[in-house]
Parts: C-alpha cells; structure tokens; sequence
C-alpha cells in the first residue's frame, strides 16, 4: 500500500444528530464518568451509544483482548454510527493491534477520536490503513466538563473544514521555540507511545511530518530520553516541523532551575525545522484541540508566536477520498 502521505481515506463527516459509538480499547472505565461524558456529547446536539460489556474490567484493561477487539469492530461495521470515540486512555490498546481485523476496518472508514494511550491505534489507522484518524477529546475525559473541549477545532476537524487553524494565540499557551516554516502530514501523539512503537512491527512512520509530541507527568530527563531515542533511531530524520503539546506536569521538582522548553530545545534545536510548544491537545487543562492525523498540515513559527493551519479537509460529505 502507498504511503498515507499519498494515499489517504478521510471517512465521512460528523453531523448535529448523529450517532457516535463509544468504545473502550484499553483500560476499564467509570459508569459515572462515561454517563456525564456521554451528556456532554447530548448537549453537543450528538447521539452516544455504549455496549454495557463496555464496563468489564480484567487488571486495568476494560475487559479481554477479544472483548475490546470486538467492540472496536462492531461500531465501525454498524451503518447508524457515524463516529467512534474512545472512553479514556490508560494502557492496552497495543493489544489490539494483532487482533483487529484491518480489513474489516478498512472497508468501513469512520472518524476515529482519542488520545494517550490510543496513539497506538491513531498512527496505526494511517500508517497501514491510510484512514485519517483524530488526536482529541475523550468521553470520560474530556467530554464531562463543561470546558473540556474545543468545539471550534472538533467541528472543524469533523464537519469537514476546509482550510482553518486552531487559536493558538496570546493566552493560547503556546509559544515559538525555533523559528522556521514548513508543510508535512500532521502525525503523532502522545510521545512515550511513539516511541514505544520503535522496533515493532507497528514502528511509527514520521518522515514528511509535521510531528506533534505530547505527554503527561513525565520528567524532564525522561522527555530528554524519549526525544534522543527518536533522534538516534532516525525517526526524527525528515521531519518537517515539531509541535509539542501543554506537556503538563512534566517537571522534576516545582522549584527546578530550568524549564522544559529548554530541554526539548536542546535535544530538537538543531535539525533546521520549526519547532512550537504548549498547542492545547491531548492532556490538557481544558479546551481539548482536535487535530486530524494524516492530513497536510503548515507550521510557521515566526517572532515566538505560532500558526499551526489545516490544509485540507480531514473528512468528506460521502466518505470517499
């Protein structure tokens, strides 16, 4: 198969009234949370629907590896679903990889929503499915608060937009730490699971990209280590631009002598790409940007301040590419 940068499924748009699956492909899942995320997306004007096995836990995952394979497969296969979103992240969705039926998937493209953990199927769907997937909020995450979501971005990226940027001006949190410009396909995730990929048979396809890198509570010296493994192992090699996301709670102590910015520049700085920090995706405070993974993407970063713009629509009116 061609590479997604040149071979891409965008699936259908998401309207007001549509029905969207929820799924959970890693770990088990609070009946309190889903049911107020699940509100959220009512207010929203969508209609959510779960499978009750979506409450089975074994360890930390929700429920068995067939279980959650499953339940992955049937809301892609089911015609009245227009959307899949994921509950939560937490680990597990590595054991879906072998188990999913790609083909199945393949022939039903549908918008595709998460982070963290979910970064293994994101990348996943565009670098063997070329299906364009969805870095954004979460149902038990992000859709119970009444702030946890950027409805400008999300209707954007959903409705099928198409040329728009999310705000990422003052106030925004994000800042400029290597000037430059660039064009790529939009890719990435959550950093630790990219970089757990290396060496796999699902090894992450970062050349051409516009590399978005984001984590929670992870300390410096290990961000600095994650950074240097993509750097030795080449697969910072052709990327285009970097963007790193709010990176909260990523310190070693409250009162450290230097700032991560300062780290990630250190490690990044000298590739001769344009590199910006603190774009609100992923694991955030509030206000969860939705960024479409697999589509081309510019990044200027000029003067400390940042412009990350969506060159294409990420879905269609018909689910065609």
């Amino acid at each position: 198969m061609p590479s997604f940068s040149t071979y891409r499924v965008k699936p259908p748009a998401l309207r007001p009234g549509d029905t969207v699956g929820i799924v959970a492909p890693a770990s088990n899942v609070k009946r309190g949370d889903l049911e107020a995320g699940c509100e959220g997306l009512r207010r929203a004007g969508y209609r959510p629907i779960y499978s009750d096995s979506i409450f089975d836990q074994d360890l930390y995952f929700a429920g068995s590896v067939e279980r959650r394979a499953h339940e992955l497969e049937e809301m892609f296969v089911r015609d009245e679903v227009r959307a899949i979103i994921c509950a939560r992240g937490g680990y597990g969705a590595n054991y879906l990889l072998e188990a999913l039926d790609w083909e199945k998937i393949k022939a039903h493209p549908k918008i595709f929503v998460g982070y963290s953990d979910v970064t293994t199927l994101l990348t996943h769907f565009a670098d063997a499915a070329g299906l364009v997937s969805f870095h954004g909020p979460m149902v038990a995450k992000d859709w119970l608060h009444e702030d946890g979501v950027d409805l400008a971005s999300w209707q954007a990226a959903l409705a099928g937009t198409k040329a728009w940027k999310p705000d990422l001006g003052a106030g925004s949190g994000a800042n400029g730490l290597v000037e430059g410009a660039a064009e790529g396909i939009l890719y990435g995730g959550c950093l630790s699971i990219l970089v757990a990929s290396i060496g796999t048979p699902y090894e992450i396809k970062t050349a051409g990209t516009i590399l978005f890198l984001e984590d929670l509570a992870a300390k410096p010296f290990q961000i600095d280590r994650m950074l240097m493994q993509l750097k030795l192992g080449g697969k910072l090699d052709g990327v285009r631009g970097i963007v790193f996301g709010q990176m909260r709670e990523c310190m070693q102590t409250a009162n450290q002598s230097y700032t991560l910015e300062e780290v990630v520049s250190r490690v990044v700085g000298d590739l001769g790409v344009p590199v910006a920090y603190g774009v609100r995706s992923g694991h955030v405070k509030a206000r969860n940007i939705t960024l479409p993974i697999g589509v081309q993407a510019g990044l200027t970063v000029e003067g400390g301040r940042v412009n990350l713009k969506i060159l294409e629509a990420a879905v269609t009116a018909d689910g065609k590419s």
